[in-house]
């Protein structure tokens, strides 16, 4: 499976992302999310996108067309057991067993017809909201910067820290065989981000979003 790219509920209005740019990391656009009541900031890639998302709107999230989406659950995470990632994998083959339950979310910002779809996860809240676009088999096409002071190009592996719960192993087999994303058993919700394989050998902790770059 591919990542397309995996978003982090802020509690601090994006002010988190701040950390990201002194880290040498180049800002992309960002853009509000008419009808879920969120917004975000955006770091581009050469093979995905890291998303800070937070909420803008509480009437909108927890609307009746966004309450089933459980999004507000989950930018309530520092009061709840919920997990702040949600992780969108490139729509393909590899991933339709993965999704054949899924619930479909027609979001007011994307044209009519074109869904999204969705998995919860809110009877396993420490797992992401994992998801994907209805683009087949590819990755829209943007112009986003994709350079960086700090010289990181590819993401290379996703690792999700979550407390031990024996009910998630059944989402985690889909991943059994998926080399660049793991579940790790632990005592918190954290994502760890290796980019080009450790090629420096830094690391670089982001306590405000429960993110660890390895590059």
């Amino acid at each position: 499976m591919e990542i397309d790219h995996i978003f982090i509920f802020s509690n601090n209005d994006g002010k988190e992302a701040d950390k990201l740019v002194e880290f040498g990391l180049t800002e992309g656009s960002n853009r509000i999310h008419p009808g879920q009541g969120t917004t975000n900031r955006k770091f581009y890639f050469e093979n995905f996108f890291l998303e800070v998302l937070w909420v803008i709107d509480e009437i909108e999230i927890r609307s009746d067309l966004t309450s089933k989406t459980k999004l507000w659950e989950r930018s309530q995470f520092d009061e709840n057991q919920f997990s702040p990632f949600g992780l969108c994998l490139v729509n393909s083959k590899l991933t339709d067993k993965l999704f054949e339950q899924s619930q479909i979310y027609q979001p007011n910002y994307f044209p009519k017809g074109m869904s999204i779809d969705i998995i919860t996860n809110e009877k396993n809240p420490n797992l992401p909201w994992t998801f994907r676009l209805p683009y087949r088999g590819e990755k829209k096409a943007h112009n986003e910067p994709t350079n960086h002071k700090n010289e990181i190009r590819k993401l290379t592996h996703a690792e999700f820290e979550i407390p031990l719960n024996k009910d998630e192993k059944v989402f985690e087999t889909y991943f059994q065989c998926c080399e660049n994303i793991d579940f790790k058993n632990g005592q918190r919700n954290h994502l760890t981000l290796e980019f080009d394989n450790k090629s420096q050998n830094k690391i670089m902790e982001f306590d405000g979003l429960n993110l660890t770059i390895k590059y």
